[in-house]
């Protein structure tokens, strides 16, 4: 008898818990705030830049690294908001969307036993991408409800096979950002045992009030050992059209494209430049969507607060991570199970983005990227908790 197909080191993974939520939405009816994008369009220059693309026959085969107006304004951003001097021809990489930048960047750094270094609560594709590649994950845990790094766990999860620091920020799930001094002290870490510093940066201009987003590769002695990896997707509200990047050393770069092209070779042909367009605009635009979503987060926020549970208020991203263990809850999967019936909402258990399953046992990710009368809905429907 044939072996089972699969993966072996997807065995532990299973179905997302998106997709059990979701199908939970739809059963009960109820206010899906478990997935994290938006229902809403971005900026309209940018979606007319699009269909301009689709007439004027741009739905070929893209180059490989990118289209060279896409690659020119990621460089051009880099420089004009973090002064960073970045080639776009040999240091600027397109890919489909930010999880296959995170994937073909792990795969390509990584040989099988190497270790990488990454926070949790974490985003799912990491641990998923880690084990594709054969590398171990060592995590050090951010605790509610102020997510502080904790230096001495972090720390402990360094060691001589440490070949990579996986680090995302603004932080999905916990809305946090990391500060100047947490960025340092993962940066003084990552040179002592000469480790990588991959970041995930998809959320840096989604960040509210005084909160400052540091990209790693502005620190002294960092741009030589930082990939940074950012998409179109949750900044301009357009997570379908896949359209990622990463940007670093040029051999770092090269190495992840000679992964990549083994992956999807290309995609997202008429939406590059599209992007592109959207990376030129003002800063205002920026500002405005961030604006936006400071406030959808203090509706949310008030109304999970009205409803008895106990809210950690992000300073980043479009997620806030509610205990609730004070309205019994002793189970977040649970919880978030009995939730649609009971009140018809959709969250999702901080838990299932946990090595340590008890260090988030009543936690719940709410995502708040939603019209504001689906937020008065939801907020409506919690008061009967």
């Amino acid at each position: 008898m044939a072996r089972p197909p699969g993966k072996r080191a997807l065995a532990p993974f299973g179905t997302t818990i998106f997709a059990e939520m979701t199908a939970l939405a739809t059963e009960h009816g109820a206010v899906n705030l478990g997935q994290g994008f938006p229902d809403t369009d971005g900026p309209r220059e940018m979606l007319e830049a699009a269909k301009s693309a689709i007439d004027g026959g741009r739905n070929q085969y893209p180059p490989g690294p990118g289209v060279p107006e896409l690659l020119a304004a990621v460089a051009a951003h880099q420089s004009r908001l973090y002064g960073l001097d970045v080639d776009p021809r040999s240091q600027v990489l397109v890919t489909v969307g930010a999880t296959e930048a995170i994937a073909a960047t792990i795969l390509a750094l990584c040989e099988p036993g190497d270790e990488v270094v990454t926070f949790e609560p974490y985003y799912d594709s990491y641990a998923a991408s880690i084990a594709l590649a054969g590398a171990v994950r060592r995590t050090s845990v951010l605790r509610f409800p102020d997510f502080a790094v904790d230096e001495e766990s972090l720390r402990a999860a360094f060691s001589t096979k440490t070949r990579m620091v996986l680090l995302n920020t603004p932080h999905n799930p916990t809305g946090k950002v990391f500060s100047r001094s947490e960025i340092e002290l993962i940066c003084s870490l990552a040179r002592e045992y000469d480790a990588w510093v991959v970041t995930d940066e998809v959320y840096e201009h989604l960040v509210f009030g005084g909160a400052v987003h540091v990209p790693v590769a502005t620190l002294p002695g960092m741009w030589e050992r930082t990939l940074t990896i950012s998409s179109a997707g949750k900044t301009f509200s357009a997570t379908g059209w896949k359209v990622g990047w990463v940007s670093g050393p040029a051999a770092a770069v090269a190495a992840v494209r000679a992964v990549k092209q083994f992956l999807t070779f290309v995609g997202s042909g008429p939406f590059q430049p599209a992007v592109a367009v959207a990376l030129a605009l003002d800063d205002h635009v920026y500002a405005g969507l961030a604006s936006s979503l400071e406030a959808k987060r203090d509706l949310l926020v008030a109304g999970l607060q009205s409803a008895g549970l106990q809210v950690s208020v992000p300073d980043g991203t479009y997620f806030v991570i509610a205990d609730a263990a004070p309205l019994g809850a002793v189970d977040a999967l649970a919880f978030c199970r009995e939730l649609p019936a009971r009140a018809g909402v959709v969250g999702v258990p901080v838990s299932v983005f946990h090595d340590d399953k008890g260090a988030a046992p009543t936690l719940v990710r709410f995502a708040f990227c939603k019209r504001d009368e689906v937020l008065h809905e939801a907020v409506s429907r919690l008061s009967r908790l």
